[in-house]
């Protein structure tokens, strides 16, 4: 049919654009941005593409999947969000089955990644099987809409009045964690400037248009500083398996100098940060609180790396 087709040609187009988007870094996007245009583009697969039962589907949508990480494998964004949709997929299907859903529920991203394959037949016809993954879909991308707010409704047990904040770089849910409680109480934040783009100094400027007391300083002051600090609030990239983090340059620094002073350190994340891969990295810093939408958890390490992460080979 000629009206399909042109369906297929437009989100062929759409998905082949988003790839070559990724590959170039993403561009300008936040991840929150790279998460809501993944899950856009698999609920389109979902409804354009045909597809008998939750089998052919699953194995659609693993295979675009793997385009688009592997298209940028450091945006652990993207494997998350697809992740999530097969478990979707196979939770509507399970309840369309008449199976139980009490172990689905316990089902981390972690063994979703690691599990051998398929060990139940998903070559069952259901008719209301569509409909229930998009409206779970949708449910989805409203929950992604709110995260940074969730986020950011916790600042006040956090942040008291008169202390000293320092935080690095830029980072929208830093930024609205820190306004969010600058709405009660008056604090001062220390922005290291994050060379060698110097992304703090845009989060510097959009703090003190909101009346916060916001002083700008180069990273090598980071370790001179932190003595009069109470508290150091950072965003993240990626939070991977084990708790290490994937963050900005010199968040290692800010973290080794808060761990030498005993500073608290708190990591601002949502959910889909959070990564079932492991790390290169095998040092452990410290127990870091992250905030995510959920009841904060400790991690038991943070290792920040700067865009890519990088094995180090040793040399006989």
């Amino acid at each position: 049919m000629p009206g399909a087709a042109a369906k297929d040609s437009e989100l062929s187009e759409r998905i082949e654009s988003f790839v070559e988007t990724l590959k170039r870094g993403g561009g300008q996007r936040s991840s929150e941005d790279m998460a809501r245009e993944t899950l856009g583009l698999l609920r389109r697969l979902i409804t354009d593409h045909h597809w008998s039962n939750a089998g052919e589907l699953m194995e659609l949508i693993r295979t675009e999947g793997r385009r688009m990480t592997a298209a940028q494998p450091s945006e652990t964004t993207v494997g998350n969000m697809v992740r999530r949709v097969l478990k979707i997929i196979r939770e509507e299907y399970g309840r369309l089955h008449g199976r139980s859903d009490e172990s689905d529920q316990q089902e981390s991203l972690h063994k979703l990644l690691t599990s051998g394959g398929l060990s139940e037949d998903f070559s069952f016809h259901y008719a209301p099987l569509k409909s229930n993954i998009i409206e779970a879909i949708n449910e989805l991308l409203v929950e992604l809409e709110g995260t940074t707010e969730n986020i950011a409704a916790q600042a006040l047990e956090h942040i008291h009045s008169n202390e000293v904040i320092m935080t690095i770089g830029f980072s929208r849910t830093v930024e609205a964690f820190l306004k969010e409680a600058a709405r009660k109480r008056r604090f001062h934040v220390i922005v290291a400037e994050c060379a060698p783009f110097c992304q703090g100094h845009e989060m510097a400027v959009n703090l003190s248009q909101a009346n916060i007391e916001t002083t700008v300083m180069t990273d090598a002051a980071i370790f001179a500083v932190m003595s009069r600090v109470n508290k150091v609030i950072i965003g993240t990239k990626t939070i991977l398996a084990n708790g290490s983090l994937r963050a900005v340059a010199g968040t290692h620094t800010l973290a080794l100098a808060a761990k030498h002073h005993s500073t608290p350190l708190i990591v601002c994340a949502p959910m889909f940060k959070l990564s079932p891969q492991g790390t290169f990295w095998r040092r452990s810093v410290f127990i870091a609180l992250c905030l995510t939408t959920c009841p904060p958890t400790s991690l038991p390490s943070l290792s920040p790396t700067l865009v890519g992460m990088h094995r180090p080979t040793s040399t006989a």
